[in-house]
């Protein structure tokens, strides 16, 4: 039996380097099962879960925003190489959900049948009320959109109730933890608040996308077991950034 959720349907966006080691590149199995592990615990609370991955861990586009790069392949070709990235990830982490017993579908902006269903919002919800697991790839579909922009985008179509910001810290803070332990956690934000002091949540571009929407961001730790469920349940594990 499902348990009592605070959210239905929600978009979930997390980074490609989530499937690899710290330093490392590529798609590690044991870093995909565990991604996967996390998912199919949240996935059997009954949620309807949109999931959007990054490629950082194969490749970034703004990796050839450089001088000498452009002298060979333009930023918005860049820009296309980082989608199809995102569709690698996509339809390795939809087997790996599957395995685990998740039913699941790869949906990507860029029209690719052969190994994954082409994006349309109609066939997106319809997966999802049939229990699937949506994963979005491609991107947006066009170049100079980050996935936070398609994970904002997608949220809004589907008529998500979140977006949830999957991070490697417990949160957004005035100043990188990591880097200074006297950073201050903030439990919630407004979206002025984010774009007024280019807090490093998420693109900007997205960030106003769900301000327009009135789309709730919930930034969390998603390497820490059992928080994704959690946050699904309604408890504060990280910071909310709204519109109060």
């Amino acid at each position: 039996m499902a348990e009592k959720l605070h959210y239905k349907r929600v978009v979930l966006k997390i980074s490609g380097e989530s499937l690899c080691q710290n330093g490392a590149g590529g798609i590690q199995i044991a870093s995909l099962g565990a991604v996967a592990d996390e998912i199919a615990s949240a996935a059997a609370t009954g949620v309807q879960m949109g999931l959007v991955i990054g490629a950082g861990n194969l490749l970034r586009g703004r990796e050839f925003s450089g001088a000498e790069a452009r002298k060979n392949i333009h930023r918005a070709t860049a820009d296309y190489m980082g989608m199809l990235g995102t569709v690698m990830n996509a339809i390795a982490l939809a087997d790996a959900l599957r395995a685990r017993g998740v039913a699941s579908a790869a949906m990507s902006a860029i029209p690719m049948p052969t190994v994954c269903q082409p994006y349309s919002r109609r066939e997106a919800i319809e997966n999802l009320d049939a229990g699937k697991v949506v994963i979005f790839a491609g991107g947006t579909g066009s170049p100079f959109f980050s996935t936070d922009m398609c994970a904002a985008l997608r949220a809004a179509e589907i008529d998500a109730e979140v977006v949830m910001k999957a991070t490697k810290v417990d949160g957004v803070y005035d100043r990188d933890p990591v880097k200074d332990p006297s950073a201050v956690k903030y439990e919630r934000l407004t979206y002025a608040k984010v774009l007024q002091d280019g807090l490093g949540v998420m693109d900007l571009t997205a960030i106003t996308m769900c301000m327009e929407t009135r789309l709730p961001i919930m930034v969390f730790q998603f390497d820490k077991p059992g928080q994704l469920r959690k946050a699904l349940a309604g408890e504060h594990v990280g910071t909310i950034i709204s519109g109060q």
